[in-house]
């Protein structure tokens, strides 16, 4: 490229794992880039559920956008949200009228909830995506127990005190054990009307099992490592109705204090772009993840229909996510230089991993799987790993290891209490 020339723009539109690698694949590849997302940070999302069940603060999984590429000066942050996308203009259309013209243009937007064609119940029964929903979700728990401790009448608190999660995922699965240990454990002695070690925490399921994409012998024992933890599993059981303090499923009608939405999600932004997409909302992408019929426009993660050679779907998983990141980097990089293309893009996958309880998880690495206390250890080890900053990866080794030993969780803060009395 002339020296002379303007150099390529790349717009990245999403600050998750798949955006954030892209970035960090074009370090000195000689373009600016554009980096646009509607929240200032970039979220570990593998630890959501931990904040959403007080077991650890939003800091210590979260880190600005703004921090993470301050050494760079071709990356440019925008915090804006993003109206619409004109390929033939080549340019991104942000909320106000503003246009950022683009010479290469990577989509990688996530995923939101999908709530099945019943969008009504999104109100009743929130889903963990976001860090709003994180604290939502923890705001919903809490004020259960608050709630139950001021309730006067057996079968109202017995309500207060019943968790439905809905999804057999390791998002749901993670979070049941989670909510189990807290009721039992970590509040036991903080209440004096109400008993939390009464909670019940059913697990609802549409499928056969739990954990559907992992061994058959792997999700065996995580439903039975659950049960031993007093989660309440119900299997082959569809959602019916949702609705405020109610749920509906199989031949079940549950009163329960806070409902949480695991079971499905819905690609965002694919609707920007005129092109084919699947079921789920997903752009279906060519091998090198470009859209068809425009090479300078890139759909990755959770946004994008990706798949391996046998033609199974590429998981929506984080390390697909910075895999497919890594890959669209190397292309840019390689059209820019004038070198070879990569390949088509070959997604290699690193293993399963899904925490049970404070002891308990289970890991399958293909070749070598584990279950109970060892697993625990190899999947807190990956974790932090792949944190960012030595200081937060010794904060959540810090706050792992005193809920281990004292079941303590300090990140208890109820950040909007309105009225805790269910009449006011």
């Amino acid at each position: 490229m002339d020296a002379t020339s303007p150099k390529h723009r790349v717009v990245v539109i999403g600050a998750g794992f798949g955006g954030v690698e892209v970035v960090r694949g074009l370090a000195g590849a000689g373009a600016d880039i554009i980096f646009i997302d509607r929240r200032n940070h970039h979220l570990f999302q593998p630890l959501l559920y931990q904040v959403a069940t007080a077991s650890l603060s939003p800091s210590e999984i979260a880190w600005p956008i703004r921090s993470i590429f301050k050494g760079r000066r071709d990356v440019r942050t925008m915090l804006a949200r993003v109206d619409n996308i004109e390929p033939a203009e080549k340019r991104v259309i942000l909320e106000g009228g503003e246009a950022v013209p683009f010479d290469t243009l990577v989509l990688a937007t996530g995923a939101r909830h999908s709530y099945f064609d019943h969008p009504e119940w999104e109100a009743h029964a929130p889903g963990l995506k976001t860090f709003d929903d994180a604290l939502e979700i923890r705001r919903r728990i809490l004020l259960a127990f608050e709630r139950a401790e001021l309730e006067h009448d057996p079968e109202r608190r017995a309500g207060l005190l019943t968790f439905v999660v809905v999804g057999g995922g390791p998002t749901g699965v993670e979070l049941a054990g989670t909510i189990v240990e807290l009721a039992h454990d970590t509040l036991a002695a903080d209440f004096r009307a109400a008993d939390t070690r009464e909670a019940r925490v059913i697990l609802v399921e549409a499928g056969p099992r739990l954990l559907p994409s992992y061994l058959p012998a792997l999700s065996d024992y995580a439903r039975q490592a659950l049960e031993r933890l007093g989660v309440e599993i119900r299997l082959g059981a569809a959602v019916d109705h949702i609705d405020e303090g109610r749920v509906v499923f199989g031949d079940h009608d549950v009163a329960a204090g806070t409902i949480i939405w695991a079971a499905g999600v819905r690609a965002s932004g694919a609707a920007w772009l005129d092109v084919d997409s699947d079921k789920a909302g997903r752009v279906l992408v060519q091998g090198d993840l470009s859209v068809p019929g425009d090479p300078d426009i890139f759909v990755i993660g959770d946004a994008a229909h990706m798949t391996r050679p046998d033609g199974s779907l590429v998981p929506g998983i984080a390390p697909a996510a910075k895999q497919a990141g890594q890959y669209v980097a190397r292309v840019i990089r390689s059209r820019l230089c004038g070198a070879k293309v990569p390949p088509p893009f070959a997604y290699h996958h690193q293993g399963d991993l899904a925490q049970i309880g404070k002891r308990r998880a289970i890991t399958d690495f293909g070749w070598i799987r584990f279950r109970g206390a060892i697993a625990w250890w190899i999947w807190g080890i990956a974790h932090i790993y792949f944190l960012i900053g030595v200081r937060t990866r010794l904060a959540v080794a810090l706050d792992w290891l005193w809920i281990s030993l004292r079941n303590q969780r300090s990140a208890r803060l109820i950040s909007d209490p309105g009225s805790v009395s269910q009449e006011g």
